[in-house]
C-alpha cells in the first residue's frame, strides 16, 4: 500500500497537438464532500492520507504530469472541435500490480478547449456522476469511477448561483472515438498511427506486434461497445448523450450527466433535456453505438488497407459483427433475466412478448423482473390479462423444460438487480447535498453498492410517487 499517487504521463509522448499543458486555477476554500475509500484501496492508495491532500483533489497543485486532452466529436450528429473544457488530467497512476489508470479532475477550471466556458462544475451534477458510476460498477457494467467530490467554496452561475465542486474520476484511459476523429481532422496519418499504436498499447497490448493489429483493434472496440450497450439496455439505463466524444475506446461508460434509469418501460423514453428529437432514446442506443463505431472506422481507414476499397472492406468486416454481438449479448441477457440458462429457438419471441406486455401496461422495468424473480406473479400489471396469463403459462412451461435441479430463483437473482438509482432518490440526495447534508447520498450509495441483495428496504425498491410531468435531467455544464 502506498500513500501517494504514482503518476506517469505516457500520453504526453504523443504529438503535442493532442494536449495542452496550461495553467491551473486554484480555489480558496476547498472541502472534501465525498470520498471513495474502496476505490482508493483497490488502486493501491492509502485513503486516509489521500483525503488529507485536499489541494491535489481541488486542482490547487500542479503536477508534472498534468494536461488537458484535445478531441473532436459528433454532438447530436454534428461534427465539432472539442476538448477537455473543464477537465485536467493529473496523470496516469500506476498501481502496485502495474495497472495504469487515468486520474482526472472535472470542474477544475478553464482550459485551452473551454470555448468560452468557466471550466467549473456544480455540486449537483458531480453528485449524480458519483452515484451513477458507483451504481454501474456494482451492477458489473464497465465504467469510469468517482474517487472524490470536493466543494470549491465558490459559487458558479448556471440557472442561478450553484455550489461549485470538482470531481476526481478514475478510468482505464480517456481515449475516445472523438480523439481519433480529432487526429484525422487536424493531424496527419502519422498522428493517427501514433494514436492507434498508443491505444493498442493501453488496452490491447497483446496485439502490439500483430501484422493486422489495426483491424483487430477495431474489432476489439466493436466487441466492447456491443457488450456495454447491451448491458445498459438490460438494466434500463439511458445515457442521454451518446456523442462520439462520450464513447471510450476501453468500453467503459463515462459522463453521467443527463442520464437516468428507466422506471416505466417504454422504448422511446428520453430523459435528457437537450435531446429534443429523441436521438439517444432508450431504443436508439444500440443503433447509435453502431453509428459511433462507423465514425471510428472512418478514422482508421488509412491503416486498414493499401487501397481505400480494401480498407473499407476490412472496416465493414468488423463493423458488421456489431449487430450479432449486440443481439447475442442482449437476448442472452434477457433470457437470463427470466430464468433461462441456455437460450434456444423461441426464447427471443418469449422475451419480446414480455416487453410488449410491459409497455402496454406501463410496467416498471426493474420491478417487473424483480417480481418474476421473487415469484410475485399476481403483482404484475399484466397478470390478469388474457395475453398476460398466456405469457406466464408459456414462461413457466419453458422453465420446467430446464429440469427440476435448476435453481431458477437464485439464477434470476444474479441477473436482476433488486435496486437501481431511482430518480427520486438521486434527486433527494442531490438536493440534500446542496443544503450541506451528504447523509442521503451516503445512504443511497450503501444500498446501490449491493444491488443484487433482495433484502432491501422497500423505500429503495419503489418507483416513487406518480409524476404529473416527464422526468428530465440536465448536462450541468
Amino acid at each position: 500500500m502506498t500513500t501517494d499517487l504514482n503518476f506517469e504521463a505516457t500520453y504526453l509522448e504523443l504529438h503535442d497537438m493532442f494536449y495542452d499543458r496550461g495553467s491551473i486555477y486554484p480555489v480558496d476554500n476547498p472541502t472534501l464532500a465525498l470520498f471513495n475509500d474502496t476505490l482508493a484501496t483497490s488502486i493501491g492508495l492509502d485513503a486516509t492520507s489521500l483525503k488529507r491532500d485536499i489541494d491535489l483533489l481541488a486542482g490547487n497543485r500542479q503536477t508534472e504530469t498534468s494536461f488537458s486532452q484535445a478531441y473532436a466529436g459528433h454532438q447530436f450528429g454534428h461534427f465539432t472541435m472539442l476538448g477537455d473544457g473543464r477537465a485536467l488530467m493529473l496523470g496516469e497512476h500506476v498501481t502496485p500490480d502495474g495497472t495504469r489508470v487515468d486520474v482526472q479532475l472535472k470542474g477544475s477550471g478553464p482550459t485551452a478547449y473551454s470555448r468560452g466556458g468557466d471550466g467549473r462544475a456544480a455540486l449537483g451534477p458531480m453528485i449524480r456522476e458519483f452515484i451513477i458510476s458507483e451504481a454501474m460498477h456494482a451492477l458489473g457494467i464497465p465504467t469510469n469511477r468517482a474517487l472524490a467530490v470536493v466543494q470549491t467554496g465558490e459559487a458558479i452561475m448556471r440557472q442561478g448561483p450553484k455550489h461549485g465542486a470538482i470531481l476526481t474520476r478514475i478510468a482505464s484511459s480517456h481515449l475516445r472515438v472523438g480523439t481519433f476523429q480529432y487526429a484525422t481532422a487536424f493531424g496527419s496519418i502519422d498522428d493517427v498511427t501514433a494514436l492507434a499504436d498508443y491505444a493498442i498499447g493501453r488496452h490491447d497490448s497483446d496485439l502490439t506486434d500483430a501484422p493486422d493489429r489495426y483491424e483487430r483493434f477495431l474489432g476489439r472496440v466493436v466487441e466492447r461497445q456491443a457488450k456495454l450497450i447491451a448491458n445498459w439496455q438490460l438494466v434500463g439505463f439511458i445515457h442521454g448523450v451518446m456523442n462520439t466524444d462520450n464513447m471510450f475506446i476501453s468500453g467503459e461508460g463515462l459522463d453521467y450527466g443527463p442520464c437516468a434509469f428507466m422506471d416505466t418501460y417504454h422504448p422511446e423514453t428520453v430523459f435528457s433535456s437537450i435531446d429534443r428529437e429523441g436521438r439517444y432514446a432508450y431504443a436508439n442506443q444500440p443503433y447509435i453505438g453502431s453509428w459511433n463505431l462507423a465514425r471510428l472506422a472512418e478514422t482508421l481507414l488509412p491503416l486498414l488497407g493499401e487501397t481505400k476499397e480494401d480498407a473499407v472492406d476490412v472496416a465493414n468486416r468488423q463493423l458488421t459483427r456489431y449487430t450479432e454481438l449486440y443481439k447475442e449479448a442482449y437476448f442472452t441477457g434477457l433470457a437470463h433475466k427470466i430464468g433461462i440458462d441456455v437460450r434456444k429457438d423461441g426464447d427471443d419471441a418469449l422475451t419480446d412478448e414480455l416487453l410488449r406486455l410491459m409497455m402496454e401496461t406501463e410496467s416498471d422495468y426493474t420491478n417487473t423482473f424483480r417480481s418474476l424473480t421473487l415469484g410475485e406473479i399476481e403483482s404484475l400489471p399484466f397478470a390478469k390479462r388474457d395475453d398476460g396469463k398466456a405469457w406466464i403459462d408459456a414462461w413457466r412451461k419453458r422453465l420446467s423444460d430446464q429440469g427440476p435441479d435448476k435453481d431458477v430463483r437464485q439464477f434470476m437473482r444474479q441477473h436482476n438487480p433488486a435496486v437501481i438509482p431511482r430518480n427520486h432518490h438521486v434527486e433527494k440526495a442531490i438536493q440534500a447535498a446542496e443544503r450541506g447534508d451528504f447523509g442521503p447520498t451516503e445512504a443511497l450509495l450503501m444500498i446501490l453498492r449491493d444491488p443484487y441483495n433482495y433484502d432491501k428496504p422497500s423505500e429503495y425498491v419503489s418507483a416513487g410517487p406518480p409524476r404529473t410531468y416527464p422526468y428530465q435531467t440536465f448536462c450541468g455544464t
